[in-house]
Order: structure tokens, then C-alpha cells, then sequence
């Protein structure tokens, strides 16, 4: 689960599609390098990524941010 802070940093989706293209990379790296070990954690942590920062990250938009009148 993120926290508010990091909610906060992972706000700009270019941020979190960095994040996710970097642990992707190291994955696929680790796939080349003939390390399947360190490949399945570079996986899990790419699987993290996606499932935290695109199918569960709640983006704020103009509606929450309106005052109640």
C-alpha cells in the first residue's frame, strides 16, 4: 500500500511509468545476464509496479478538489 506521501510524489503519471520502464529494464537485464533469481524479484517488483501505480492509484481529479457549497 503507498502511503499519502508517496501518493503525493507518484501524483505525475510520467513518474510512475518511469519507475515501472526502470524495473522492467532491470528485469529484462537480469533475463540477459543469465540471473533468474534476481530476474524473478526484478519481475515481482515490475508486477508491484503495475498493479500500484495503474490499476489501483487513485488519481485526484478537479472534482475532488472542489469546495462543497
Amino acid at each position: 500500500m503507498l502511503s499519502e506521501s508517496d501518493r503525493a510524489f507518484f501524483r505525475p503519471k510520467w513518474r510512475r511509468v518511469t519507475v515501472t520502464l526502470f524495473c522492467f529494464a532491470w528485469t529484462i537485464l537480469e533475463w540477459v545476464s543469465n540471473e533468474p533469481i534476481w530476474a524473478m524479484i526484478a519481475a515481482g517488483i515490475t508486477l508491484y509496479c503495475l498493479w500500484n501505480f495503474f490499476y489501483k492509484f487513485e488519481e485526484e481529479t478537479d472534482e475532488d478538489n472542489t469546495p462543497a457549497s
